[in-house]
């Protein structure tokens, strides 16, 4: 697994591809937080960082399957996926190998973020007027998140051997996990506690109730869950091509 892991990690940093990620996110979100009106955290009255945590899901949208989409396409399109298979290695290994290479490059764009808290708690009025305990979880949220929309971009990437058709596939199941069921939920057809299992099925209620702050154990378990049932799937694709 660690090699794979390396194989990844020295991929990513060897081109463009981490360097655009980082770069992207952080001035996406540095325009969001800082330059933007609506959303800028000078133009509110109280120190948040909730423009962030707010805005990663859409970002993250379109970027962790931007990262993810050569997983496993481009090794099938080169034929390397078999080559893969001659290497005292199991499917298994392969798969975390590459989740945690493609998680770690989502988690170095995250890392240069703490320094926007520090610049609010130096902002606040009195200094250090923010509350911490709803940042550190909105942070643990923000990284469940970015664990299940890895595992859905991997799991795209493992059913096609085109890396647009990857991309695609991977930003329409982030779509459909995140926000469609919360969506699906406020329609007026669905009554009498179908609407709160219909939420609940989402990722949407989830992140939302970790980023204020309570970390319920349910949150955690829904997202390990969704993570685990994704990187399964991948790992039986690729068993599949065995039989």
């Amino acid at each position: 697994m660690y090699s794979i892991f390396k194989k990844e990690i020295s991929s990513f940093f060897s081109s463009i591809t981490a360097y655009l990620v980082i770069s992207v996110f952080l001035i996406m979100i540095g325009l969001f937080m800082w330059v933007f009106t609506d959303t800028s955290v000078l133009e509110y009255n109280f120190a948040t960082m909730e423009q962030l945590f707010s805005t990663a899901p859409l970002i993250f949208l379109f970027l962790i399957p931007a990262i993810t989409m050569r997983s496993f396409s481009e090794e099938k399109s080169r034929g390397t996926i078999e080559f893969l298979s001659t290497k005292p290695i199991t499917d298994f290994q392969i798969v975390m190998g590459k989740f945690l290479a493609n998680f770690l490059l989502v988690a170095f764009a995250l890392i240069p973020t703490i320094l926007y808290y520090y610049s609010i708690v130096d902002l606040g009025s009195p200094k250090g007027n923010i509350d911490g305990g709803e940042v550190l979880g909105s942070y643990i949220g923000l990284f469940c998140l970015t664990g299940a929309f890895v595992a859905l971009g991997m799991f795209a990437s493992s059913l096609t051997n085109n890396q647009i058709v990857a991309f695609i596939l991977g930003a329409f199941l982030c779509f459909v996990m995140h926000w469609a069921f919360s969506y699906m939920s406020r329609m007026p057809i669905f009554i009498g506690g179908i609407d709160s299992i219909i939420d609940d099925i989402g990722m949407s209620s989830h992140y939302s109730s970790i980023s204020r702050g309570a970390l319920d154990s349910r949150d955690i378990i829904y997202f390990i869950s969704v993570l685990s049932f994704f990187i399964y799937l991948t790992y039986s694709i690729l068993q599949s091509r065995k039989s």
